[in-house]
């Protein structure tokens, strides 16, 4: 029995490992400060403490714990674009405070959430973890965050794994963000016989990786040694554009509606595909396609976002 810290356990990604944490018998100390994640996501068995990792009440938490998943973060990137200065605070000086908690706990190993705006400047694809290019607010914070990780790791003798997640989705995805993740937001207003808003023409693609594939990749990454001190990206290797999300929900749920076309999102790369065969060559691969995963963040969405809505109808 190993005791496994998770920031941001309140979260979609957080809360998802959490609960397949708890389930294979770990136990789970969670921080959260709620200002996205929600108490209901957090499940039953979680050590919560509510705190913001900011602070360094959190030194607290750490004591005896074996592993960290530093999950926590301002993520949305239009929020990101609109308080740099926060995102700045929350993501680069968050991270700092989390990696000298767990250094003073003496944690044996630290997993770093990274994400795939690291390869925002760059137009080859697939992204490879060995060549990065920053732009925006949230991409350039969330560097600095790797960037201590890798001085941490120097300096201290840390061991540390960086993991570049693309496009994660499926249930709990936070659809409260001023501009929700794409397939919570499709899903939530076709359920609601609703056109759901789709900026620019759709021909950005994206690769989505589902949640439990992530977790699987956590739980490697947990306990392969052969993950120490590196990096991975954590993607499906495919990419689809948005006009086949939406034309993939719809052929699920045959509502006959059509998108409204707003104008491009600011800062938004037109494509990402990652570069897997380091992840696939440790043994891992994603088991969850597309459209099984759509259909359990549909059946998710409409069982639990929408549960008071329908059961009103």
């Amino acid at each position: 029995m190993r005791k496994i810290l998770v920031t941001g356990v309140a979260g979609f990604i957080g809360s998802n490992l959490a609960r397949e944490l708890l389930a294979r018998g770990y136990t789970v100390v969670g921080i959260d400060n709620f200002t996205a994640g929600t108490r209901e996501n957090i499940p039953s068995g979680v050590e919560f403490y509510r705190a913001d990792i900011r602070q360094n009440e959190i030194y607290a938490f750490f004591r005896g714990v074996d592993i960290v998943f530093h999950l926590a973060a301002k993520n949305c990137l239009a929020d990101c674009l609109a308080h740099p200065v926060e995102t700045s605070e929350v993501n680069v000086t968050g991270t700092v405070q989390v990696l000298e908690a767990a250094r003073l706990a003496r944690v044996r190993k630290f997993i770093y959430a990274d994400s795939s705006t690291a390869y925002e400047g760059i137009a080859e694809l697939p992204s490879h973890v060995d060549e990065v290019s920053p732009r925006g607010v949230y991409a350039v914070s969330k560097r600095g965050g790797a960037l201590f990780c890798e001085t941490y790791q120097k300096l201290y003798g840390m061991n540390i794994t960086v993991l570049r997640y693309f496009n994660v989705y499926g249930p709990a995805q936070d659809y409260r963000r001023v501009i929700p993740p794409v397939m919570s937001a499709f899903i939530i207003k076709l359920l609601r016989d609703e056109p759901p808003v789709m900026y620019g023409t759709g021909q950005k693609r994206r690769d989505f990786i589902y949640v439990d594939d992530v977790n699987e990749f956590h739980l490697l990454a947990m306990t392969d040694p052969r993950t120490d001190g590196r990096v991975f990206n954590v993607g499906s290797g495919k990419n689809y554009s948005i006009l086949e999300i939406f034309g993939l929900i719809e052929s699920i749920l045959k509502t006959g509606l059509k998108p409204v076309h707003q104008p491009e999102l600011a800062g938004e790369a037109e494509a990402t595909l990652a570069d897997i065969s380091q992840s696939v060559a440790l043994g891992w691969y994603p088991r969850i396609d597309i459209q099984e995963g759509l259909r359990r963040s549909i059946a998710y969405i409409r069982d639990q976002v929408l549960k008071e809505d329908t059961s009103g109808t």
